[in-house]
């Protein structure tokens, strides 16, 4: 049944509205995206929407989970950081496409159950800490990709720092209005950064949201 659910969702709310590459669309139709959610949600959870997972976080809509990943560009031999594990699903669609996954959420239980739910489907490949994600991860940086699944109202720049050259950031940014953007870190170490499309996140909490 939960395949079928996944087959209809990558077709209907991904392939029709452009996420196109075939890894990213065949992962999502195989991370089993109920396991994700609260067991009375489970008749919703190839639902075109995100959904609640308690202490006032969410789990991404999943066509927005589908596009962040493809705008990652990711190849087998990456080592991702990942900002805001939340329920862990993004980890578990990463550690399918990618060598590493290091993934960061501030809030202690939902790190213990998103490592617990991720033990259980055998990602073995992703480990979770739980702790402020604004210095990143630095002994295990540099990271060929990152990607932040809550929004600062600017990119932390310990994060960029930790990005390798010719490396890749997707996040959400913004107070009110948010943009989904990609940031580009050239070889000699400069960052050129573009907007993609209107998005709705959690704020990133932590130190990033302290006042300069």
């Amino acid at each position: 049944m939960e395949h079928g659910a996944a087959a209809a969702m990558v077709a209907t709310q991904l392939a029709n509205r452009g996420v196109v590459a075939p890894a990213v669309l065949s992962v999502m139709r195989a991370v089993p995206r109920h396991l994700f959610v609260p067991p009375d949600l489970w008749s919703e959870a190839y639902a075109d929407r995100p959904l609640p997972i308690g202490y006032d976080q969410t789990i991404s809509q999943p066509y927005v989970v589908a596009i962040m990943t493809e705008l990652l560009q990711l190849r087998p031999s990456d080592r991702v950081l990942e900002i805001g594990t939340g329920s862990g699903y993004q980890a578990a669609v990463l550690s399918r496409l990618v060598a590493q996954v290091y993934s960061m959420e501030i809030v202690a239980p939902l790190a213990e159950r998103a490592a617990s739910t991720l033990s259980l489907l055998g990602c073995a490949n992703v480990t979770v800490r739980a702790g402020d994600g604004f210095e990143g991860w630095p002994e295990a940086a540099p990271f060929d990709r990152i990607i932040l699944t809550a929004a600062p109202t600017q990119v932390p720049e310990p994060l960029l720092q930790q990005l390798k050259p010719g490396g890749r950031l997707v996040a959400p940014v913004g107070a009110g209005s948010q943009q989904l953007m990609v940031y580009e870190k050239d070889h000699a170490g400069g960052i050129t950064r573009h907007p993609v499309l209107a998005v709705s996140f959690v704020p990133m909490t932590g130190r990033t949201q302290e006042p300069a």
